[in-house]
């Protein structure tokens, strides 16, 4: 057994106890955790396969974007465990029966990929610069070429659902104080505190005494 192949069975050691215990965990910052391990492992696995494209892909996207974004959601939403197990024996069977279903399909692709005895061919040199050409360099050229209209109809997709979403967070509403930054910049000392002159509401010690005095003598 080569190196390449001991590496593989480690990270895929790793990847199974770390899927294991994303769904075993019973904090539910555990388990994002070990989901952010998972797809670590994940990724070394595409690294061994010559995927770079791939492997760099889930470690910025779902490692760096998408999973620090869970992890923060759960942190200050606060779930309350005990309330999220009430209902597991419940949901079980169904749970229990697409998984299997889902581990069925999965592995029917899986066999079928790998009674296939062609081989893949070897990357060939570029004849415009002499190098090697990689995933990463095929697959641009290949986005940018037959798929480039695809792409900017996905960009503009993403851009308008950016800008709904920045729209929908920066709306006035009516629960919510909102102070204009540029009023904040321009405020004076005087605007920040009014001294206000008002009657007293309390009558001075003097008069008490000058009228309990009266009251006793007229007694």
């Amino acid at each position: 057994m080569d190196v390449q192949a001991g590496l593989f069975y480690v990270f895929s050691a790793v990847l199974l106890f770390a899927a294991f215990r994303v769904i075993t965990a019973r904090n539910p910052v555990h388990a994002v955790l070990f989901l952010v391990l998972s797809f670590f492992q994940a990724a070394m696995i595409w690294m061994l396969l010559k995927a770079e494209f791939l492997s760099i892909t889930l470690v910025l996207v779902y490692v760096g974007a998408v999973m620090v974004l869970f992890l923060f959601v759960v942190m200050m939403m606060d779930i309350n465990v005990d309330s999220v197990r009430q209902g597991f024996w419940r949901h079980f069977p169904l749970a229990a029966l697409v998984g299997s279903l889902i581990a069925l399909q999965m592995a029917a692709v899986l066999m079928g990929g790998f009674g296939s005895s062609d081989a893949v061919p070897p990357l060939a040199v570029s004849g415009q610069s002499g190098l090697p050409t990689s995933n990463t360099r095929e697959l641009g050229i290949l986005l940018y070429s037959e798929y480039v209209y695809p792409l900017q109809i996905a960009a503009a997709i993403l851009l308008v659902a950016m800008i709904a979403a920045i729209a929908l967070t920066l709306r006035k509403r009516k629960d919510s104080k909102f102070v204009s930054p540029s009023d904040q910049v321009r405020v004076k000392s005087a605007d920040r505190m009014t001294v206000l002159k008002m009657a007293a509401t309390r009558v001075e010690t003097a008069a008490i005494d000058v009228a309990a005095d009266s009251a006793e003598k007229k007694s």
